[in-house]
């Protein structure tokens, strides 16, 4: 059998599916690459353009590999994975010696990671906090103890110190149980639950058909993680007469901190949330039972609406009760506005 792996000009690798090759195009190119290259990097190569077939781009991460298929991709140079401090604007909500707490943008990755090497939130603190933050909490994310998702919105808190870092990260593992951290959210999502407040006990882990995923797993399974969130519906719009909404306003407390737990969460119980591709899309033509200016702002709303609005902790030297809130954002205030006013 013929090396399926073979070395062409420059940075060209070619690919060549044996007659037991099947699957996707990313998992498939991901096992024939080996430990170098994750999936998640070969599936953001694969969008950017780098991969072709006869002379054509394929562009597809879930193209079906057949035997014979020959692939070739443009494998850039490493990366230097010690993150660079950027002159990126951060918003300041506290700092001191120990600590630096921030309102976090949508948009704004956490942390560097596979696609995401620059303007990320790490690249930001170490512009802002210098050579103190390097070697905190690991190479890629030094002094991050806890994240948010790219586009969601709200407050964070970061370690300046080693001593910060092992005292945060100890009451985020602890969930409020012994200590007396808690997170806060708020959401938009589809509907209305069907009590106003609830919570909901589903452990979570990696969706077997996308790792970038998470699912819903039977208890004692492996991979799954516990995972529990509290809700309280905050306001219900466009009420329709036999008592139902389109849509909502909830708080969500986290009990734990799992991956997308809200997101999952939610669309768990069938009411994900506005803006989510990942797991509401299928909720997307809701928006054509609104008025239409309603339905533009859901429409136009390019992200899950989602924000940390608040965050509680003790602060780690002082001992002293921490707290911050952070109001909803501009883009939510004028969603939730846009709904309040489709009320018929």
């Amino acid at each position: 059998m013929s090396d399926p792996f073979k070395q062409a000009a420059g940075n060209m690798k070619v690919l060549t599916a044996d007659e037991h090759a099947e699957g996707r195009l990313d998992a498939w190119m991901t096992a024939q690459l080996g430990e170098e290259f994750s999936r998640s990097r070969v599936k953001v190569l694969i969008k950017e353009g780098q991969v072709t077939s006869k002379g054509s781009v394929v562009a597809d991460p879930q193209k079906k590999v057949r035997p014979g298929d020959v692939f070739e991709i443009n494998l850039p140079e490493p990366e230097d994975p010690t993150p660079k401090g950027e002159n990126i604007p951060l918003d300041i909500l506290y700092e001191d010696d120990d600590l630096i707490v921030i309102s976090k943008p949508s948009g704004m990755v956490v942390h560097p990671a596979a696609g995401n090497w620059t303007g990320t939130l790490v690249n930001a603190l170490i512009y802002h906090c210098g050579d103190s933050l390097s070697g905190i909490g690991g190479v890629r994310r030094p002094g991050i103890v806890h994240r948010l998702d790219k586009d969601t919105t709200g407050v964070m808190v970061v370690a300046k110190n080693d001593v910060a870092h092992r005292h945060l990260s100890a009451q985020f593992a602890d969930h409020g149980r012994t200590m007396p951290i808690e997170r806060a959210y708020q959401a938009v999502v589809w509907g209305r639950p069907r009590t106003l407040t609830g919570s909901i006990d589903a452990p979570l882990g990696r969706d077997t058909g996308d790792r970038t995923r998470r699912a819903v797993k039977r208890p004692g399974t492996a991979d799954a993680d516990e995972a529990i969130t509290h809700y309280e519906v905050l306001e219900r719009f466009h009420e329709t007469p036999d008592a139902l909404s389109l849509a909502s306003l909830v708080e969500c407390h986290l009990e734990t901190g799992r991956t997308h737990q809200i997101r999952v969460h939610m669309a768990h119980i069938g009411h994900p949330l506005l803006g989510d591709t990942v797991y509401g899309a299928g909720f997307k033509t809701k928006a054509n039972l609104l008025p239409d200016a309603a339905k533009k702002a859901v429409n136009s709303f390019g992200r899950q609406a989602l924000h940390a609005y608040m965050l509680q902790f003790e602060h780690p030297r002082s001992g002293e009760l921490m707290r911050f809130e952070v109001p909803l954002p501009g883009d939510m205030v004028a969603l939730v506005d846009a709904l309040r006013n489709a009320e018929l």
